[in-house]
């Protein structure tokens, strides 16, 4: 039995996260979906793992050290988007009087506090956040995402924990 080669798994991870940057803005675009900041740091970790897999890919390392470095890596941003994914499908279920009040925009948090406080007031949630805009099959876009990304999380823990042959 032939193994899925490392390479192969590293490019279609980037072509993953590619396709689901492409559809993020697609509907930004289209369906005049303004991303709220839960939604942005969502796609900070797909654009880490698209960055780190095109790294692998090109690299394409022959040492197991170094592909569970890269794996790991990946690993890391997917799991931080599917993460912050679930927190958003959390928010969108609470009970219309526990969904926290809309804050301020991700560009006046910025410019306005400490990097620390703009990251704990996005992952606090808004209102916004809580919002439900878009749907497919009756499940909204925040839910489709975390199925995204959990997919990918899976792929690229197996990247991480499976057997690579020893160099000889």
């Amino acid at each position: 039995m032939q193994r899925v080669s490392f390479r192969l798994v590293s490019g279609f991870l980037f072509l993953a996260s590619v396709i689901g940057m492409a559809f993020a803005l697609f509907l930004e675009k289209t369906a005049n979906l303004d991303p709220c900041p839960l939604c942005i740091f969502q796609r900070v970790g797909l654009m880490g793992l698209g960055l780190f897999s095109l790294i692998a890919f090109l690299h394409n390392p022959k040492a197991g050290g170094v592909k569970r470095f890269y794996a790991l890596l990946s690993t890391l941003t997917i799991g931080w988007s599917a993460g912050v994914a679930a927190r958003q499908v959390w928010l969108q279920h609470l009970p219309k009087d526990q969904v926290p009040s809309c804050g301020p925009g991700l560009d006046y948090l910025v410019s306005a506090l400490p990097l620390q406080t703009v990251f704990k007031e996005v992952l606090s949630g808004s209102g916004e956040c809580a919002v439900v805009d878009w749907t497919f099959l009756g499940q909204s876009l925040a839910v489709w995402s975390l199925v995204f990304f959990s997919f990918l999380l899976i792929i690229c823990l197996w990247q991480l924990f499976r057997k690579y042959p020893v160099l000889k």
